[in-house]
């Protein structure tokens, strides 16, 4: 008995020990995570750092490269960062903040201890520019996305739209771009995609004459995936007859525009041609990404080529990337 009480105190210790070593595990992580989230809005503010810079040099490459940081901030970014960086940069009173906000929950205290303050207190009390909004707005709606939260991520959407239409200025052609295929992309989500028709066809009216090659392409390849969508191909070609995509767009929409290309002439029968646009969007993707759209134009590719009456080359079903989902179509080829 003796040696069961002499023993007792020592348990305590040790229960005592294993909580205070959670307690500060916990601790740490914390601190760790608001840590990370600050490093985050550190690189926010070097990418709107560039698109400020782009505005006052007009210089479009600034921009480009803060529009191209927007896949690996994506993934770094939620709710306290976001809320964080609105706070930080709009001014107290204003409208874009407040309805930014609504769509974001309010951290606790001790989450937002910390303020960020990425402007100056001279420059605080100024409202930002239109492209930093649209950018930070922008960064919020691909939050929504991503926690699928379809609702919220309309009303988001449709409110940057407004405020796309509502400024006229060529700084904000790359930015306008992305922000155009996202909101196609929230509208095909929820199966909505024909009611956007006409705002495509009337922003690409808008990107034509105001000779924005960025928003031309990307918004042809939107209509074009619209129309395709609910197997409109007449529709579809008369688009591709009477528009003229161009020339100097990014690889990425001009892999699109050819794969959207190859499936109309395939509809048409005209295999050779279809054959054509396929290979050429093949060899246009991105060469350590876009496996889904490499997968699906090169399903396309040989099923095209087996309808020509050739066999296609085996090395393409040898490929890594290929190899499981062309496995039906291999068997095809072998039979």
């Amino acid at each position: 008995m003796a040696d069961q009480e002499k023993q007792a105190p020592a348990k305590d210790v040790e229960m005592k020990d294993a909580e205070d070593e959670k307690k500060d595990g916990g601790e740490e992580q914390q601190a760790g995570q608001k840590d990370k989230d600050l490093l985050t809005l550190e690189d926010i503010r070097d990418q709107l750092r560039l698109v400020e810079r782009g505005v006052a040099q007009k210089e479009p490459r600034y921009i480009s490269r803060a529009v191209r940081s927007l896949q690996s901030l994506r993934k770094k970014t939620n709710n306290i960062v976001l809320w964080r960086l609105t706070v930080g940069y709009f001014p107290a009173a204003s409208p874009s903040k407040d309805s930014l906000l609504d769509y974001l929950e309010e951290p606790m205290e001790a989450e937002a201890v910390v303020p960020f303050r990425p402007r100056t207190s001279k420059a605080a009390v100024t409202s930002i520019l239109p492209e930093v909004d649209v950018f930070i707005h922008l960064l919020l709606l691909l939050r929504l996305l991503d926690s699928e939260n379809m609702e919220k991520a309309k009303r988001c959407s449709d409110s940057l739209m407004e405020k796309l239409t509502s400024h006229n200025r060529r700084s904000l052609d790359l930015i306008s771009a992305k922000c155009y295929f996202y909101h196609s992309r929230i509208y095909e989500l929820i199966g909505q995609l024909a009611g956007i028709r006409s705002f495509l066809h009337a922003r690409l009216r808008t990107a034509t004459l105001r000779h924005d090659e960025e928003g031309q392409a990307t918004l042809m390849n939107l209509l074009l995936r619209n129309y395709l969508h609910y197997n409109l191909y007449d529709q579809a070609d008369k688009l591709v007859s009477k528009s003229t995509f161009p020339g100097n767009a990014n690889n990425n929409e001009m892999a699109r525009h050819l794969y959207y290309l190859g499936r109309i002439r395939a509809i048409q029968l005209d295999y050779s041609e279809a054959h054509h646009h396929l290979l050429q969007a093949i060899r246009k993707a991105p060469q350590h990404s876009a496996i889904g759209f490499k997968q699906t134009a090169n399903k396309f590719a040989v099923v095209v080529q087996l309808l020509l009456g050739e066999i296609p080359d085996r090395a393409t079903f040898r490929e890594a990337i290929l190899r499981k989902p062309l496995l039906p179509y291999f068997q095809l080829t072998q039979a």
